[in-house]
């Protein structure tokens, strides 16, 4: 199967992303792309923790994400990935990895942004980066859990 989701989700992996996204989309593999936190012990080890019984979990950089994919070494794994950033999936895609659907969840609010929706905020940036997504013709939704109703980008951001 491969990639089956990515969702962005600035406190990855937690109680809705382990309980309802993975058991939605039969994840068997958990994949954290992060630059940062894959260089964080702590943070990693914290994550860790909460990933269910039977499933695998990947907590890596965009480079050996990029690699590990062109590998093919998940190929025969349902993955669901989660970025805190619509910047990281950007970069995957134009490495070449196939990314079947973006899911929003939750971008924080702060400085420079604007609240599109409840639990996302937005500065320009990230905005360009979801619409460059979408003209890469992959869809683009909001779905902050698998029993709400998706929406697609522009119910949002136009």
């Amino acid at each position: 199967m491969g990639l089956v989701l990515a969702r962005i989700d600035q406190r990855l992996i937690h109680g809705i992303v382990v309980t309802q996204w993975a058991a939605h989309t039969k994840a068997k593999r958990l994949m954290v792309v992060d630059d940062e936190v894959s260089k964080d012990e702590v943070q990693k080890a914290a994550m860790r923790m909460s990933k269910p019984a039977g499933t695998g979990m990947s907590i890596i950089d965009t480079d050996t994400a990029i690699a590990n994919f062109k590998a093919g070494k998940y190929d025969s794994h349902n993955v669901l990935l989660v970025v805190r950033e619509p910047e990281t999936l950007l970069k995957l895609a134009d490495g070449g990895v196939q990314i079947p659907k973006v899911n929003v969840g939750i971008i924080f609010d702060g400085e420079g942004k604007k609240t599109v929706k409840k639990m996302v905020s937005v500065n320009e940036k990230e905005v360009a980066d979801l619409k460059a997504l979408k003209e890469r013709g992959i869809p683009v939704t909001f779905h902050f859990v698998p029993g709400e109703n998706e929406e697609p980008l522009e119910t949002y951001i136009q």
